[in-house]
């Protein structure tokens, strides 16, 4: 359980997930079917802006480090909230498409930077007794942004379009205030011993095959949750022709389950540990990637939708905690930052590539059996870096 003295770490952890992941992406994939019907693009069009925040966020994944080292870190975080805010508000009109992919560009590079300075923050601030509780929580603002755009979306899109993206950029702003508090009562001091005591433990790590293998396995979660995360809703609502209520509820159960996950990961890594914890997450996220391919009646896409929003939010933070304990919280910041590039760079070009493919195709259908299918490979390659990882490892003095 959470203690009152993990709170502000955590509050900073959430602020950032929900923001970084959880709005600047998710809020996006209901929108994504009311764009095409309101006549704002074209199919192919509104799926390549999906493209857009996913392209956004290998920049952003790549340079988060770097700023992080450069700039101050609440007026780096505070520049994306407001980044985000604003990709929001200043597409609440009808405009060009080039207009709207810069925004998503932007809005998806801020959210990596986010996601990879925020968690990385938080593990750094936390006692190693801690780390599996906070650093489970942290992740929870994944879900949260997937639920809370799963159910205000849907209401504000009855009022209007310009309504829901005002709205969503005004609930960034938000965030970000509660974010830049809690940093604020995160001490200097704490943070310094924390990261003093944090690099005797990296002195301990070692960073082999194992670590490239626990990488190239979160590449393969970036192609695999991509159906999911950019074309579910619009599957069921038009391919499926269920109607964008049915569909919108579908969400509302991904988000429900997105904010279940960490929670529910948290549980199973202290007791089974990392390792085994996102060994079992790849394997139930490739089963329920699949599960639309041998049914789409209200069991199975509801099953499907609960286990992959879980998952989504559960294997990444199974795979931060397990880079942590390869590599250190000391060096967490840097590999994590290398993992989530690597992620954003196969989640940016699957994204593209199903878009394409859809636009071949005219079909969602072969785009989960494909993601199914490299989630497996992913959970391959988890249970092969455990016997990499067993191997004796070079130390430094």
């Amino acid at each position: 359980m959470i203690k009152r003295a993990d709170l502000p770490a955590v509050m900073t952890g959430i602020t950032t997930t929900l923001a970084g992941i959880g709005v600047a992406r998710f809020a996006y994939t209901p929108l994504l079917p009311e764009l095409i019907q309101a006549g704002w693009f074209g199919d192919s069009q509104a799926v390549y802006l999906g493209a857009a925040n996913l392209l956004g966020y290998l920049i952003g994944a790549l340079s988060a480090h770097r700023l992080s080292e450069q700039l101050p870190l609440r007026a780096l975080l505070g520049i994306c909230f407001i980044a985000i805010a604003m990709s929001f508000m200043l597409c609440a009109a009808p405009a060009s498409f080039a207009w709207f992919f810069v925004w998503r560009l932007i809005a998806g590079a801020c959210g990596a930077i986010l996601m990879v300075v925020g968690p990385a923050t938080v593990l750094t601030r936390t006692p190693q007794e801690r780390r599996a509780v906070v650093g489970a929580f942290v992740f929870t603002g994944i879900g949260l942004g997937a639920l809370l755009s799963a159910l205000v979306v849907p209401l504000l899109i009855e009022v209007s379009l310009t309504a829901t993206w005002l709205t969503l950029g005004a609930l960034v702003l938000l965030v970000g205030l509660i974010c830049d508090r809690n940093l604020w009562r995160l001490a200097e001091s704490s943070l310094q011993t924390a990261i003093r005591l944090n690099r005797s433990e990296t002195q301990k790590a070692g960073v082999g095959l194992a670590i490239l293998l626990v990488m190239a396995a979160y590449a393969m979660d970036a192609i695999g949750f991509v159906p999911h995360t950019v074309f579910w809703v619009d599957y069921l609502a038009r391919e499926q022709h269920l109607g964008t209520e049915v569909a919108s509820i579908q969400w509302a159960v991904f988000g429900v389950g997105a904010a279940c996950g960490p929670l529910l990961v948290g549980w199973v890594a202290q007791r089974l540990g990392w390792q085994h914890g996102l060994t079992l997450a790849f394997i139930a996220k490739a089963l329920a990637v699949g599960l639309p391919l041998l049914s789409i009646a209200l069991v199975s896409r509801t099953l499907s939708s609960f286990i992959v929003g879980a998952m989504v939010p559960g294997v990444v933070a199974l795979t931060s905690g397990r880079i942590a304990e390869l590599v250190g919280p000391a060096e967490h910041k840097r590999y994590w930052g290398y993992a989530t590039a690597i992620f954003a760079i196969a989640q940016a070009g699957s994204g593209y590539a199903m878009s394409a493919l859809y636009g071949v195709w005219g079909s969602y259908y072969f785009l989960f059996y494909t993601g199914s299918a490299v989630l497996a490979l992913g959970a391959m390659l988890i249970v092969f870096s455990h016997f990499m990882a067993a191997k004796p490892a070079c130390t430094t003095n």
